[in-house]
């Protein structure tokens, strides 16, 4: 069955496989606009400043609770490696805190979480990693990095990234592939719903007038309009990381399985990168999913195993 793109898929989002107690210490980060959005620091006790720091951004739906976020940070502080886990606006234990709503290319906010890690942990180096929509977004920070410096950063790994959203879009609309359509578009209206009950001009007095079903159509009447864009299609095409992949100067790697269902793996072929980062592609693991066997991860996330893995191998250098 774990053969399975969808039940991979499934079960990698309801099975969190955890019981980890949250002990993070909360930081804000205030933007220009008013908005906050608030990060996670999980410090484990060995650490010291210059010991490597990891940036963690959840995925559309998500937020720093994710299981796949709470587990890798556990994973990576029990290595001595400091975490921050980020609630994208309006996300998490920030929810009622940014009026302005997140998107699939606000690489300007994770900059200034980048800023505010680095003035924490001076001299530290840090690895930005992202997870399906926030692994897009550090993809397109890192490529707007280039040749530059920003804080620590020196690596980034991106798992699932939808480096391409209007291709994404289209094909998450098609047969089997419509249930993630439908049930992403679900979460992102009753989110947008529940912070509108609470305060009825949240989003400038915004309402559906019909609640849209698909990705594309909630983009068009709310993603779009409340961060600025001129439509779905400018929104895609400005957001998407694939145009600036060949501009990465710094080590990274893309983590992706063949059959996904939500980001196609010929998206990768299409869209050239630079020499620096890696991709990878396994047989199989679906969306965020990665189920192995005991045999290949004691805990049956190989996903899990492999981005600590790879983050290990920087601290050590």
């Amino acid at each position: 069955m774990l053969r399975n793109s969808h039940a991979q898929t499934i079960l990698g989002a309801y099975w969190h496989g955890h019981d980890i107690s949250y002990a993070a210490r909360q930081h804000f980060v205030l933007f220009e606009d008013g908005d906050q959005i608030v990060l996670h620091d999980d410090c484990p006790k060995t650490w010291k400043p210059g010991r490597r720091t990891v940036l963690l951004i959840h995925g559309l739906g998500g937020c720093h609770s994710s299981g796949y976020l709470v587990r890798i940070a556990h994973k990576l502080n029990t290595l001595g490696i400091r975490t921050f886990r980020v609630d994208l606006r309006g996300c998490g234990a920030g929810k009622h805190l940014a009026k302005r709503p997140f998107h699939a290319g606000c690489s300007e906010d994770i900059a200034q979480c980048v800023e505010a890690i680095s003035a924490l942990c001076m001299g530290s180096p840090m690895t930005l990693c992202g997870f399906s929509m926030g692994a897009n977004i550090v993809l397109k920070l890192a490529g707007e990095i280039g040749n530059s410096r920003m804080g620590g950063v020196d690596s980034v790994m991106a798992v699932a990234p939808p480096i391409d959203l209007a291709y994404c879009c289209q094909n998450i609309s098609r047969g089997f592939n419509r249930l993630y359509d439908w049930d992403f578009s679900r979460r992102l209206v009753r989110m947008v719903e529940g912070r509108i009950a609470k305060d009825k001009d949240f989003y400038g007095g915004f309402r559906f007038q019909q609640k849209p079903g698909r990705i594309v159509d909630f983009d068009t009447v709310f993603t779009a309009p409340q961060c600025g864009f001129e439509s779905a299609d400018h929104y895609y095409k400005t957001a998407s990381s694939a145009p600036v992949l060949p501009k990465i100067q710094f080590p990274g790697l893309i983590l992706t399985a063949d059959d996904d269902s939500v980001v196609p793996v010929e998206i990768f072929s299409r869209n050239p990168r630079s020499s620096s980062v890696e991709l990878e592609i396994t047989r199989g693991g679906g969306h965020l999913g990665f189920i192995a066997p005991k045999s290949l991860a004691p805990d049956r996330r190989w996903m899990d195993q492999r981005v600590v893995q790879w983050i290990a191998k920087l601290d050590s250098r």
